[in-house]
């Protein structure tokens, strides 16, 4: 049976799962009836995070124009541009055991593409989550509600799997942050 998190709570992956080693993380959400005049386009991006807290080679940023890393160990399997339908709307692929060793946290995070231009929020999306999947059998391992915290927030860290002590861990993060992926990509060091 899958676990529940909470905002703020940890919990380590591999020390209890000692076979976990492929991961496949199902992103989902909804959006309220508010219209803007556009539709919603929630795109899922992970920053690749190394010793230094940031992002240290463009590779290690994966999102909707570079799909997968070099190496293989994460793998976005495609933008979902509408959020229709129910189940997950954008999934990622992680291979713990071949994630280079100058990485040392994967952060998961939602932006909504031209959300000042369309003048739109996460105030107006709602039943966001993530769930940790085992790829190899398809059990859930875990899963993390977003809540209903959000207003004017265009961007969020929903978690991140980091090392610790040889082993794997997931962190329910939920921060949100405005000006969408171009501040992300300052906030994990990149240049936009």
């Amino acid at each position: 049976m899958a676990i529940t998190l909470k905002k703020g709570q940890k919990i380590d992956l591999t020390k209890g799962n000692p076979g976990l080693k492929n991961l496949k993380l199902g992103l989902g959400w909804d959006t309220n009836s508010f219209d803007s005049g556009y539709d919603y386009d929630l795109d899922v991006s992970v920053f690749m995070v190394g010793k230094s807290g940031r992002v240290e080679r463009d590779e290690d940023f994966i999102f909707y124009n570079n799909l997968k890393h070099i190496s293989g160990c994460v793998e976005h399997l495609g933008d979902n541009r509408t959020g229709e339908g129910d189940g997950d709307d954008e999934e990622i692929l992680v291979s713990l055991d071949i994630i280079p060793k100058h990485i040392e946290r994967v952060a998961v995070t939602v932006t909504i593409y031209e959300a000042s231009e369309r003048r739109q929020n996460f105030g107006q999306v709602n039943n966001s989550y993530v769930r940790v999947l085992n790829s190899d059998n398809e059990e859930e391992v875990l899963r993390y509600d977003l809540g209903e915290e959000f207003s004017i927030e265009t961007a969020i860290t929903v978690c991140e799997i980091y090392r610790h002590n040889g082993e794997w861990k997931f962190s329910a993060v939920g921060a949100g942050f405005e000006g969408g992926l171009e501040a992300l990509c300052k906030n994990y060091g990149l240049s936009v």
